[in-house]
C-alpha cells in the first residue's frame, strides 16, 4: 500500500512551528480525548512495600545501607538509577514541552496532564528504592542534585516537529526500558511497579506517534527531515547525568537497552506504524530524508548485529570463567 499525503502547502515551501501548532491543534484535542478515555487512574503508594521499610542511619538512627539489603540484581540497580534520575528531570521537561507547544488551547492541556502523570513515575520509583533499600540512597541523592542542576536541554528544542518526532521515539524507548529493568530485576515487586509505568509510557508514546503520522499529511517533507534527524541523532535524554556512558555500556550487555533494542524494538515498530519508507509524493528534501533514513536503518542493522555477537562472546567468557572459578 502506499499513502500519498495532501500537503496543507506546496512541498517547496516550510510551515512554522506556529502554523504547525494550530494545523495540529484538532489532531491534539481528538488524541487528548482518547487518551483521557482509555487512561486509567493508578495509585503509586499502592506499588510500594511500605512494611519492608525501616530507618536509615542519620538523624533517626537507623540502619546504613548496604549491598545485601537489596532484593535486586546488580543490572537491576545500575538501571533503576538510570530510570529515575531521567525521571527526576521532569521540571526540565515540562519547561521544553511548555515552551514549544504552549500552555493554552489541547496543546496546553495535553502539556500539564502529561507532567501530571510522570510525576507519577518518579514517587513511586523513589518510593520503591527507599523502601526496599534497593540502591544507595546516598548515592542516589548525590546523581540527583548532580544531574537536576545541570537541566535538560533537548537536542530538538529548536522545532516543533523534530520534538514531536523524538518522543514519539523516546517514550516508546523508555517504555522498554522500564520493562527490561523489571524482568531483569529480580523482584516481583518492582517487575509489577515498572509495568505499571511501562503502560503509561506506552499510551504517551501513541499520542505523540499520532500526532508525527497526521504531521506527515500537513507537512511531509519537513516530517520526513524531522524523523530522520531525530533518528540519526538520537540520545536517550538521561545521557548527561553522571557516570550515564559506563551504566548504558552496562545496561546495553545486560539486556536492558542496546542496539538490537533499540532498532526492533522503538524505532522499527513506529516506522512501521507510520509507513514510513512507502509515503509518496515527496519533494526532493523529503526524498533525500526517506532514503537517507532507510541507509542508516540497514547500517543499524548491521551494527546490532555485530554487537549482538560481542555480547554473546563476552557472556560466555563470564560464563566459562564462572564455572571454573
Amino acid at each position: 500500500m502506499t499513502i500519498t499525503p495532501a500537503p496543507l502547502i506546496a512541498s517547496s515551501e516550510a510551515m512554522s512551528d506556529a502554523r504547525l501548532l494550530y494545523a495540529l491543534e484538532e489532531v491534539v484535542e481528538t488524541e487528548l480525548n482518547r487518551h483521557l478515555k482509555v487512561a486509567k487512574e493508578w495509585m503509586p503508594h499502592e506499588y510500594v512495600p511500605w512494611s519492608d521499610g525501616r530507618n536509615f542511619d542519620g538523624p533517626l538512627g537507623g540502619e546504613a545501607w548496604a549491598p545485601e539489603q537489596s532484593k535486586v540484581s546488580d543490572i537491576g540497580r545500575i538501571a533503576l538509577v538510570v530510570n529515575l534520575l531521567t525521571e527526576d528531570n521532569l521540571p526540565s521537561y515540562h519547561h521544553e514541552i511548555a515552551t514549544l507547544f504552549g500552555r493554552d488551547g489541547a496543546w496546553g492541556t495535553w502539556v500539564h496532564r502529561w507532567t501530571a502523570e510522570e510525576g507519577r513515575h518518579g514517587i513511586v520509583m523513589r518510593d520503591y528504592l527507599l523502601t526496599s533499600r534497593a540502591v544507595d540512597p546516598v548515592e542516589l541523592e548525590r546523581f540527583r542534585m548532580a544531574h537536576m542542576s545541570e537541566g535538560f536541554e533537548s537536542d530538538n528544542r529548536h522545532s516543533m516537529l523534530h520534538s514531536v518526532a523524538y518522543v514519539a521515539f523516546q517514550e516508546l524507548a523508555t517504555r522498554i526500558s522500564h520493562r527490561n529493568t523489571g524482568h531483569h530485576s529480580g523482584d516481583p515487586v518492582c517487575d509489577r511497579m515498572l509495568a505499571r509505568i511501562a503502560t503509561d509510557e506506552n499510551l504517551h508514546m501513541v499520542f505523540y506517534r499520532n500526532l508525527l503520522s497526521k504531521a506527515f499529511e500537513l507537512a511531509p517533507d519537513q516530517t520526513m527531515s524531522a524523523v530522520r534527524d531525530v533518528v540519526v541523532n538520537f540520545r536517550m535524554p538521561g545521557h548527561g547525568m553522571p557516570g550515564f556512558e559506563r551504566a548504558a555500556a552496562q545496561m546495553a550487555i545486560g539486556g536492558i537497552y542496546n542496539l538490537r533494542i533499540h532498532h526492533d524494538d522503538v524505532l522499527q515498530p513506529v516506522l512501521r506504524f507510520l509507513k514510513i519508507m512507502e509515503i509518496s509524493g515527496l519533494g526532493p528534501e523529503g526524498l533525500k530524508a526517506q532514503e537517507e533514513l532507510g541507509l542508516y536503518m540497514g547500517g543499524l542493522d548491521d551494527q546490532a548485529t555485530k554487537f549482538d555477537e560481542r555480547r554473546e562472546a563476552l557472556l560466555a567468557r563470564r560464563a566459562a570463567r564462572q564455572a571454573s572459578a
